[in-house]
């Protein structure tokens, strides 16, 4: 792929920025439309899909955040001169076409075409049919940023297609298809995955779990549980897990303090049958796939376990491998614990609400990678390119 000097990759980000700011109703109009269409029969996709001037102010700043960033395109990884007389060179590169197929956020639009942009990588944009006329708005500003700059609107392209032809594009791309990262919920990531013909980098299953040791901090607990699950219920770093250690000092007390405080923001509460022996009242659950579950919803589940090892074997063999907390005021059992979890992001005393680009210091990002190849956590801007290796040589032979 021909690579675009940075300044004139700044340069589209520039005027992208300008273009948002200057067409703010008419995004805003467009998303009207998106939202009188919908039936509002998922609250967490309804919520992602709204738009509001706050939030053209976090895809302004979100571009002007990459557009200071250092150019990760043709960046010197390796310099080897070797024994038989070559040069060995290695440099980043970028991966070529990205497709990214993503539900209700039409903000993605912005974040994922800025970032893919910037790392001088085509973008494909699948969205989802209940943010149309708001992606297409978008789409729309940007092959005007880059036509601004004289550069093809080819870069950024939204594809409109139902299911179907969807499962169609991706068993037969009729264009270059690099890399697919399916940002969404378990079946839409289980969909790609079956249908793709190229590598498949998966993000955005949430179902996190947090642990609270027999040592926790007890108000901090509590205040980290009510951010964690109530603070964003849509978003894919909510906490939906919770497991208690019995042997925490008033262990009794403790639960139904915890009741109490999610019942009081209208949390509604699943329990394992131990925990129900405290909490009468509340439903049991009855089916372990629960415990595998994103609710993307005002619910949780509450488990006991009798020590650490418990809490690690049932988070790793529940949870989506995305962000993990524990509680606790023991160095060695959180060390344990982040050691041990199998999951991109692992806290100790802190919110897994946390587990965003912004928010760990990446930037904007593409996705949340639950993958372990070719990067786990924040997809940011210098994570989304390969590698390529430049060989110099003066009719060389191997021997």
């Amino acid at each position: 792929m021909k690579l675009i000097e940075t300044n004139i990759k700044n340069n589209v980000l520039k005027s992208m920025a300008k273009i948002l700011d200057e067409n703010r109703e008419l995004i805003l109009t467009a998303n009207k439309k998106d939202l009188d269409a919908f039936h509002k029969e998922d609250q967490a996709m309804f919520d992602r899909l709204i738009l509001t001037d706050q939030k053209i102010d976090g895809m302004i700043k979100a571009i002007n955040e990459v557009k200071a960033q250092e150019d990760p395109v043709n960046q010197l990884i390796s310099d080897l001169n070797l024994e038989n007389g070559l040069q060995v060179t290695n440099k980043t590169a970028p991966f070529g076409t990205i497709m990214i197929i993503y539900e209700s956020r039409p903000d993605v639009t912005i974040e994922a075409a800025v970032l893919a942009f910037k790392a001088n990588n085509r973008i494909l944009l699948k969205g989802g049919k209940e943010a149309i006329y708001s992606n297409k708005v978008l789409v729309n500003l940007w092959h005007k940023a880059l036509t601004e700059n004289n550069l093809s609107t080819d870069y950024i392209k939204l594809l409109q297609m139902n299911r179907a032809e969807t499962q169609a594009f991706l068993k037969n791309p009729t264009e270059q298809l690099d890399l697919i990262v399916p940002r969404g919920g378990e079946r839409l990531i289980n969909f790609v995955k079956e249908h793709a013909k190229c590598a498949v980098l998966i993000s955005g299953r949430g179902n996190n779990f947090l642990y609270i040791d027999d040592s926790a901090d007890w108000n901090k607990t509590l205040s980290v549980i009510i951010n964690a699950k109530t603070d964003k219920i849509s978003a894919c770093n909510a906490l939906d897990k919770i497991l208690i250690s019995k042997n925490i000092d008033a262990y009794e007390t403790k639960l139904l303090q915890l009741q109490t405080v999610l019942k009081e923001r209208n949390v509604t509460i699943l329990v394992d049958e131990d925990v129900k022996i405290i909490l009468t009242d509340e439903t049991l659950i009855l089916e372990a796939s629960v415990w595998k579950e994103e609710f993307l919803s005002l619910k949780c589940c509450i488990g006991a376990v009798n020590n650490l090892n418990e809490a690690i074997e049932i988070i790793n063999k529940n949870s989506g491998g995305h962000s993990a907390a524990i509680m606790t005021k023991n160095d060695e059992n959180a060390s344990n614990f982040m050691q041990q979890v199998d999951c991109a992001a692992v806290y100790k005393n802190a919110s897994t609400r946390f587990t965003d680009g912004g928010q760990l210091g990446v930037g904007a990002e593409l996705a949340i990678s639950t993958d372990k190849l070719h990067h786990r956590g924040p997809l940011g801007l210098k994570k989304l390119v390969t590698n390529k290796y430049y060989i110099y040589g003066d009719g060389t032979v191997r021997s």
